[in-house]
Formats: structure tokens, sequence, C-alpha cells
């Protein structure tokens, strides 16, 4: 078993819910009492369906992909701003907002940031939310090289 004190580069997911909010929490304060270093990774999927239709006699021009990817990445950059303020003090923190599939992401950068830990919340779905839905923390888990910290939030 690793010891605590090898746990110098946690890295931190976030998304925009209480689940990830808590786990960010959770995360930077683990973070300041073994003096570690933080990645905070944020990953936006790529949009499956967008309404791209428009009403020229209405002026709409509807929205674009490229719009609705626009508005995500500036909604990932306000989150982990906002999240940085509120916990991350005097830490160092690397950012990372990235586009893809949520796993992949975080699994790849925990490799090139050498995380030593990843950390983040889970939403809890069970029966058929979860088997439509899957479990990115579950995911995550089974995959990563190094240790993972799930974090529940309980209601």
């Amino acid at each position: 078993m690793e010891n605590f004190a090898t746990f110098q580069k946690i890295l931190i997911a976030v998304d925009d819910s209480k689940y990830s909010y808590n786990a960010a929490k959770y995360g930077f304060a683990l973070a300041k009492k073994l003096g570690a270093e933080v990645g905070l990774i944020h990953v936006n999927e790529f949009p499956v369906t967008a309404n791209i239709a428009a009403d020229p006699l209405l002026g709409d021009p509807g929205i674009s992909i490229p719009n609705i990817l626009d508005i995500q990445k500036e909604s990932a950059v306000n989150l982990v701003n906002k999240i940085k303020e509120e916990f991350a003090q005097d830490l160092s923190v690397s950012e990372f907002i990235l586009e893809g599939n949520i796993t992949d992401e975080v699994i790849n950068t925990a490799k090139s940031f050498n995380a030593s830990l990843i950390v983040l919340g889970t939403h809890g779905r069970t029966g058929l939310s979860h088997f439509i839905a899957g479990s990115v923390a579950e995911n995550i888990g089974r995959h990563s090289v190094c240790p993972v910290l799930i974090v529940p939030t309980k209601s």
C-alpha cells in the first residue's frame, strides 16, 4: 500500500454538479494537508445533437455546433475559476479544460500530469439510470493506473 506522502500530485475531476463540488472541496483539503500539487480537470463531451434549425422569418439564426462548443468552453473556464477561487488558496493548480470522452481524457491527463491520486465525485445512480448512463467514476476507477478516490454525496 502506498504511503500518503507519495500523493504529491492530485488530479481533481469536476463538472457542474453538487457531487463534483463536494469532491473538489475534499480533494483540495487533502492536497493542503499533504502539501500536494493539484490538477483540476473538466471535460466537455461533444454534443450528440443540436437544434440548428433557424427561423429566418423571426430573425432567428439558430444555433450551430461551434456555438455550443464555445458556450461549453466558457462555462468550463468559469467553473474552474470558481472552484480555484473558493478552494485553491495558495496551492499550485494546473488547469485542464478538454473536450472528448470523460473517462479517456481523465485517464490520459492523469498519466501526462503524473498524478498519484485522482479525486472525483459520483452521482450515485442505481438501477436503470446506472445501466443506461453507466458510471464515469466506476470506469475511471477501473482503468486508472493510480489510486482513485470517489467522494460520495449523500442527499
